[in-house]
């Protein structure tokens, strides 16, 4: 099994916490599987949700901090290309948990525009996943993320809505922004998160509107307190409980993807 499986949508939807969920899931499902999780959001909360502190330093933006200040003061040795010495400090940003491994993007890491080095970073991620069964990323709230076709390896992309129009607007914005760069995936999957069962309608009639065949409605999360208590406490949510309401329900509509 090779797959990319990006989640995107509005912020504050819960992408990250649906990306945990279906980290669960395959960490138990599948006891052999090679995993990598990409935090893409400079908000970067998969580190927080799964009780790892990764500081800035760790992440390729703390990275790359250091390496502009290099290139620019010439410290660089000259038998050495810059794309070499990137893609050395992404692997280097890899951290390793028991069962898979993490790479943290962070915030930006400056003003101005480094074309090569965010060339550089998306060859390299393309390579590293290369290395895994199942990459799973959490992408970045704005649209220009596909904009850039920093997804264009993507196999299924989740996005995700919340029962506001906003949601609605964004998972729209998404796949218009996605055919305007001819962004190719082979599954595009829409999940309601949090979304009580008498509106539920909305967004399957929404939905059915875009009548492309490989958009399809994964289907839908209720809200959870028990969730929603684990996130503002700090606890890991994969030790969620398997008697979970919201992550019984994950699990059969992750199972549809892989």
């Amino acid at each position: 099994m090779k797959k990319i499986i990006s989640f995107s949508g509005k912020g504050g939807v819960g992408k990250s916490t649906l990306l945990v969920l279906m980290l669960k899931f395959l960490l138990e499902k599948f006891k052999d599987l090679n995993i990598l999780v990409i935090d893409a959001d400079p908000d970067a909360n998969i580190g927080d949700i799964i009780g790892k502190e990764i500081h800035f330093k760790e992440t390729i933006g703390g990275k790359m901090t250091v390496l502009k200040d290099q290139i620019q003061k010439r410290q660089i040795p000259l038998n050495v290309s810059k794309a070499q010495i990137i893609e050395s400090e992404v692997f280097d940003a890899l951290i390793e948990m028991d069962n898979f491994d993490i790479l943290e993007m962070g915030r930006s890491e400056g003003e101005g525009c480094y074309c090569s080095v965010n060339n550089t970073l998306k060859r390299v991620i393309d390579i590293l996943s290369k290395n895994y069964d199942v990459t799973l990323i959490d992408a970045p709230a704005g649209l220009e993320y596909f904009a850039r076709k920093t997804g264009r390896n993507v196999t299924d992309l989740v996005i995700v809505s919340d029962p506001s129009k906003m949601g609605i607007h964004t998972m729209n914005r998404i796949l218009e922004v996605s055919k305007e760069v001819d962004l190719k995936f082979e599954n595009i999957w829409i999940l309601g998160n949090r979304f009580p069962e008498n509106i539920r309608d909305i967004l399957e009639k929404e939905v059915a509107k875009i009548k492309q065949e490989y958009v399809k409605l994964l289907g839908f999360i209720a809200n959870s307190d028990e969730i929603s208590k684990m996130n503002i406490v700090g606890e890991n949510l994969l030790n969620l409980p398997n008697e979970s309401e919201a992550y019984i329900t994950s699990k059969e509509l992750f199972a549809k993807i892989v």
